[in-house]
């Protein structure tokens, strides 16, 4: 008895090819490719573009920090040039006031002259001195 099917439509190893090899096959449909790419550009840069934002906030947060810590060099060096008639004690809080063009370190605040406070004194900051002796500034 002769087989009926011709070996011209028959495949060796029907699992490897890319297409169903007969009726009752899975329908195999090729992927378009530049979808997929599209797609995983499209992930890739959402995925980067929120790192970049969280790299950013942070950058923009040190920049404040450094800004901070920049007034507090340029106010702790107008209080040590500062003329100061008593010494300043650690966790105490001074005022400083400039008059022309120097400076001058004071136990009085802004607030606590009443009718007193002479004209041509210029409140600049707060301060309170640390136990490493630099200054903490605040207003």
């Amino acid at each position: 008895m002769e087989n009926p099917i011709d070996k011209d439509k028959v495949a060796e190893q029907p699992g490897l090819i890319a297409y169903p090899h007969n009726v009752g096959s899975l329908m195999i449909k090729p992927e378009d490719e530049g979808k997929l790419k599209s797609r995983a550009m499209s992930a890739m840069r959402e995925q980067t573009n929120m790192q970049l934002k969280q790299i950013q906030k942070q950058v923009q947060l040190l920049m404040e920090q450094a800004g901070q810590i920049q007034r507090r060099v340029e106010i702790s060096e107008k209080i040590y040039q500062a003329d100061m008639s008593f010494e300043p004690f650690v966790g105490h809080t001074y005022y400083l006031y400039k008059k022309e063009d120097h400076y001058r370190l004071m136990m009085i605040g802004p607030d606590e002259w009443g009718k007193s406070k002479p004209v041509d004194l210029e409140y600049v900051s707060s301060a309170r001195l640390l136990a490493d002796h630099t200054w903490d500034i605040f207003d």
